[in-house]
């Protein structure tokens, strides 16, 4: 069954919104829209390493994007705004993998494929590190699910809990890092914050509860995966951007229909 490329797709998408429906629910929550789309920027750098030496593509990718995580929350810590740092390391390590990939001919070939992915190229190799990151990424929310919305909603009553925000905070940017180290194969790293962001905010508007939520953007996201590959099999499309149309396309139901994001 696994040799048919479009079931590994369709399981790579899948495996992939099992992480970013409760994730992105998460990030929509605490406004950390930008430091996505800064993450996956940065993770361009980690391919080009990983290519220059040799390394395992997902460990050189993951790698970069948890030290970006962890350079974030240190100079966040010292004062500076979350913002101007986000900025200036996504932007400097995404000219930086750029320049490094000048020097790796045969990434330059495929450097499209990582900006915009390629869901249809996914290997059994790849499924298993989808898998394996999405499993990780999911269990760790679950376990820290209450302080996590906790510190999401007051960080005042977090802190009188005796919850840390900025701890808190640390796992989910580690959590991202992981996310966007297995995503960026699958739709590229210009689209991963919109598979983050946009079935979250399409399931924002008729959620009542946290939980619900995460489950409906689950949904929605799979839902786009299988109707965004469909359509790019029939309409000869880009498979990642049809998952992100089909998810936006979800998004604008939910504003018709509930009218609030």
């Amino acid at each position: 069954m696994l040799d048919d490329f479009m079931i590994r797709a369709l399981l790579a998408g899948l495996g992939l919104v099992l992480a970013t429906g409760t994730l992105g629910s998460i990030v929509v929550w605490r406004r950390m829209a930008y430091f996505g789309d800064s993450t996956a920027h940065a993770a361009i750098l980690g391919v080009a390493l990983s290519f220059a030496f040799a390394l395992p593509f997902y460990l050189g990718t993951l790698a970069v994007a948890v030290a970006m995580a962890l350079a974030v929350a240190w100079l966040s810590a010292r004062g500076q705004g979350v913002d101007t740092v986000l900025g200036v390391i996504s932007h400097s390590a995404l000219a930086a993998g750029l320049v490094a990939v000048s020097f790796v001919p045969s990434l330059r070939v495929n450097l499209e494929s990582y900006l915009f992915g390629d869901i249809l190229a996914v290997s059994r190799a790849d499924l298993i590190w989808i898998w394996s990151g999405a499993i990780l990424v999911l269990g760790l929310l679950i376990w820290r699910w209450q302080r996590v919305v906790t510190a999401s909603v007051n960080e005042e009553l977090a802190l009188a809990s005796g919850i840390s925000p900025e701890r808190e905070r640390l796992i989910l940017s580690l959590a991202l890092a992981i996310v966007v180290a297995i995503a960026i194969r699958i739709v590229g790293a210009l689209l991963i914050s919109a598979l983050l962001i946009i079935p979250a905010a399409a399931a924002r508007g008729f959620s009542r509860t946290p939980e619900q939520m995460a489950g409906s953007a689950t949904l929605i996201g799979a839902l786009a995966v299988i109707c965004g590959l469909w359509g790019s099999l029939t309409f000869d499309t880009p498979a990642g951007a049809s998952i992100v149309v089909i998810s936006a396309a979800f998004y604008a139901l939910s504003l018709v229909f509930y009218g609030k994001e």
